[in-house]
């Protein structure tokens, strides 16, 4: 007799909901910046210097690289939470994990992160330039050169019946946007403008065709956009 539950959550299979793609967490300026130009080894961000775009996170409770007591509650502190909720893997673009361009020179670079990335899912990097899978801790990295539809189905195979989590950069968040295969969309609205660099939106009316939206402010001072079909 077929099993009437999932093996790996063991919730009934005819309350499963379908999967879907999601961005969290995805910072911006007021003016919709959500990234600096030029961005190097040195200069992650480019020219912009992400720590008013990103502090609020680090304050909370929640923030997994807190090592001192404290922090703060409230709705900053669910939603980074809520960042591993029913995620089972993860896409991003080529400039989120590598500050360099065109073929690879070495494959020395293993990321950002240092041995212990957040991710704890597989992370499919979006390249022309492809490489070989590899593992640090409980995460793995493969290499796709792929069109979004593509890529969000092998995504979503490895992600074994959860959610998959859209990474960034801008680029590739705008590109899944443009291909109708982004569900949900969390963006913290920093309140300072930046004037130049990659931008997200001119305005978060921009992504209302085809979604519903709602806003809360933190009193952080972030106002919290949540984007959803």
């Amino acid at each position: 007799m077929p099993s009437t539950t999932d093996s790996s959550t063991g919730e009934p299979l005819h309350r499963r909901r379908p999967q879907r793609l999601r961005v969290q967490n995805f910072f911006v300026s007021r003016d919709g910046i959500a990234a600096g130009e030029d961005q190097s080894l040195e200069r992650p961000f480019g020219h912009v210097d992400p720590g008013p775009l990103t502090e609020w996170a680090g304050a909370t409770d929640s923030w997994p690289n807190r090592t001192d007591p404290g922090g703060s509650r409230g709705v900053d502190d669910h939603i980074v939470r809520d960042f591993t909720h029913n995620i089972g893997a993860e896409i991003m673009g080529s400039h989120k994990f590598s500050p360099f361009r065109g073929p690879w020179t070495s494959e020395d670079w293993k990321g950002w992160w240092g041995d212990d990335p957040p991710f704890r899912t597989p992370v499919f990097v979006l390249t022309h330039h492809l490489r070989p899978s590899f593992s640090l801790s409980d995460t793995t990295f493969h290499f796709l050169d792929a069109s979004p539809s593509e890529a969000l189905r092998i995504a979503m195979d490895a992600a074994q019946g959860k959610d998959v989590r859209l990474g960034g950069g801008v680029t590739t968040v705008l590109e899944f946007l443009e291909a109708g295969l982004v569900d949900d969309l969390h963006i913290a609205v920093a309140p300072h403008d930046i004037g130049s660099g990659l931008r997200l939106w001119s305005s978060p009316t921009d992504f209302e065709d085809g979604f519903h939206h709602e806003s809360v402010l933190s009193p952080s001072g972030m106002e919290h956009h949540f984007f959803w079909r």
